[in-house]
């Protein structure tokens, strides 16, 4: 759970530390079957405690191994895992949840880790200003003009809508906290010697985001008695302002012809030839199941939407009653609506999209080469030309933004090249699509990670020494083989390869377009 780091009149005593007195008292913490007697050298108080803890163990024993029982449908390793059939189909409105792996996730054989780069979406929130007016506006409509409810939809009744806006809510703050987690338990071997490097743009959810994140890697670090780091928590954070006119590698803002243009509308565009095909029924069978709501096929998006967000406005992540109204086909159909949004708002298939993220990508080339940064797109120079707040000497570094953003530099990296224009009338599987889907990258809490590899030999052939360092990159757990710049089977490529495949964000995307 999220907690506070000041704390009064207790200690925080580890799992670990219990488990050691178990051993002392003789007490067999493996029993799920009966509580057996604690026979211990030291205090009665030490008795008691291990007596209690036998019973946490067993109780979290049965408490992991039925679902139905589970409080919590997150984790920090495999993220969200209720219903998985819906929750992993809800968009960008999807909690994070571990993507599989064509290719092995774990560091390969005959390799050492040497850098860490992680790029992560804010945890998960309440919706937006707008849309949460909007929310609200679908829902009195339909308690003032429906008498008579359906079965499954009597609920709504006495329903009262209460989310907020733009706020992160308690289970997203503790996504971030289980990814802090996570992290450190990844990267061990580094995180035990090594603090992170964080940045966040400078929205409230974000900047927590990167609090939360904080927190967790702070956590497992005091946790592991092998850390040899001096902990110098709580990590400096360096916020980049989101004000009009600044530059932000983490959001977008002023590339003018982007916000402004005509590209603002090619998502949309994209989006509503699929809403004709996909909506109709739906809408209908809202709509006789609520006679006089008379919603509107935008309005039914809405209804859909209130799924996601109310799951994650309960602390546990339990899934909301207005998830069960749909079905596994129809979840596909609105996440494959909410992958035509960012594919051609922010993605490949918009014209300014991917320059987006040209100035984040030509920080990592600096981070990765340990170089100053070159760009004239959105870094801030004032920022990044500092050593103290843009440095290069780090092993671990650690950056919190925006879904939009996140999509829009992947594109700009190339990590998605091999996906063809999405269609808008046929509906393709991520297996289709080579791995994309907004449920897939953009997620609450999505991640990515940037490793760079040293390597004395490959699987194939051991005797193969490697000159230079690898490359490598993960999205939510899976490895994505780095196509545009040769990747070898595990998916790497060398770092000047990768660096010279990056000629699109060098070169400063089509910065110059949007001005014009």
């Amino acid at each position: 759970m999220v907690t506070q780091e000041r704390h009064s009149g207790y200690q925080l005593v580890s799992e670990k530390e219990l488990e050691d007195e178990l051993e002392t008292c003789h007490v067999d913490k493996n029993s799920s079957k009966r509580l057996l007697y604690a026979q211990c050298p030291r205090t009665t108080a030490a008795c008691v405690v291990a007596g209690f803890f036998t019973l946490f163990l067993v109780f979290r024993s049965w408490y992991a191994s039925d679902s139905t029982i589970n409080s919590s449908c997150d984790s920090s390793n495999g993220g969200y895992l209720c219903q998985p059939e819906i929750s992993h189909y809800w968009g960008q409105y999807s909690p994070y949840f571990s993507i599989p792996s064509e290719i092995p996730s774990e560091v390969p054989e005959g390799c050492e880790i040497t850098f860490v780069q992680v790029l992560a979406r804010h945890g998960a929130r309440d919706p937006t200003a707008a849309k949460t007016v909007e929310y609200n506006a679908v829902i009195e409509k339909i308690k003032s003009h429906v008498e008579n409810y359906s079965p499954e939809y009597e609920f709504l009744k006495d329903y009262v809508y209460s989310l907020g806006a733009d706020r992160l809510s308690v289970f997203g703050e503790q996504e971030l906290v289980n990814l802090g987690t996570s992290f450190y338990q990844r990267y061990h071997s580094l995180a035990q010697a090594f603090n992170p490097f964080v940045r966040a743009s400078g929205q409230d959810r974000v900047v927590q985001s990167a609090k939360n994140f904080s927190q967790g890697f702070h956590q497992a670090r005091i946790a592991d008695k092998a850390s040899s780091a001096i902990d110098k928590y709580p990590y400096p954070i360096v916020v980049i302002s989101e004000e009009d006119g600044s530059n932000n590698t983490l959001h977008h803002e002023i590339c003018t012809n982007f916000e402004n243009g005509h590209q603002t509308d090619v998502g949309w565009e994209a989006q509503k030839q699929w809403v004709e095909l996909f909506v109709p029924p739906i809408r209908a069978r809202l709509n006789a199941n609520l006679p006089g709501a008379e919603l509107t096929a935008s309005e039914t998006i809405h209804f859909m939407d209130l799924c996601p967000f109310e799951t994650v406005a309960n602390p546990d992540g339990k899934i909301s009653r207005f998830c069960f109204l749909f079905t596994e086909d129809e979840w596909h159909q609105f996440d494959y609506y909410q992958s035509l949004g960012k594919f051609y708002g922010f993605g490949n298939e918009n014209p300014l999209g991917p320059t987006q993220g040209v100035g984040f990508a030509n920080e990592l080339i600096a981070r990765l080469t340990n170089k100053p940064v070159h760009d004239h797109t959105t870094v801030n120079h004032t920022l990044d030309d500092s050593e103290i707040t843009f440095p290069l000497d780090r092993i671990f570094y650690a950056d919190f933004s925006h879904d939009n953003d996140l999509t829009a530099i992947f594109s700009a990296l190339g990590l998605y090249n091999t996906t063809a224009p999405l269609s808008n009338t046929t509906m393709q599987t991520t297996a289709e699509t080579n791995g994309y889907s907004a449920s897939w990258t953009v997620p609450f809490a999505a991640r990515a990670y940037f490793e760079k590899l040293k390597c004395n030999f490959n699987v194939a052939d051991r005797h193969t020494i490697y000159k230079e360092e690898l490359v490598r990159v993960l999205v939510n757990d899976r490895v994505l083989p780095l196509q545009s710049c040769g990747a070898d089977a595990l998916g790497r490529c060398a770092l000047s390869e990768f660096v010279k495949s990056l000629s699109f964000a060098r070169n400063g995307g089509a910065w110059d377009q949007c001005f014009n």
